[in-house]
């Protein structure tokens, strides 16, 4: 399996951006597949992620996201989507979609170890 990211860019505060993680290889949907983000300095951050041959359900977002990102998915494409909204200077970092090929019980998901494939990342810069 091998996961592409794209989509980063610089964008200015209260702004929006798209991210997009292909997947080549089998139907992701049978796998969790997860947005991270990371920042010089800091650990890799969990932000989103779909559950497991679930559908559309996802986990819980991360609390710093809640409310103004989205993550969705075109099977057809095997693509997820990060629709990132309301953007905050501390919103930037690397973003990494990673996948596993198991099912995670709540908690482990925001764990990077949890997953064994990672996109190579996009840079998302928020900044006036």
């Amino acid at each position: 399996v091998q996961l592409q990211a794209s989509g980063g860019g610089l964008v200015q505060p209260g702004g929006s951006l798209r991210l997009s993680c292909s997947a080549s290889g089998q139907s992701f949907s049978s796998y969790t597949m997860a947005w991270f983000r990371q920042d010089s300095g800091h650990e890799r951050e969990f932000v989103a992620a779909f559950r497991r041959n679930s559908g559309n359900s996802h986990y819980p977002y991360s609390d710093s996201v809640k409310g103004r990102f989205t993550i969705s998915r075109d099977s057809a494409k095997n693509t997820v989507y990060l629709q990132m909204n309301s953007l905050k200077p501390e919103d930037t970092g690397v973003y990494f979609c990673a996948l596993t090929e198991g099912g995670l019980i709540v908690s482990r998901q925001k764990i990077p170890g949890s997953y064994n494939y990672w996109g190579q990342g996009t840079l998302v810069t928020v900044s006036s």
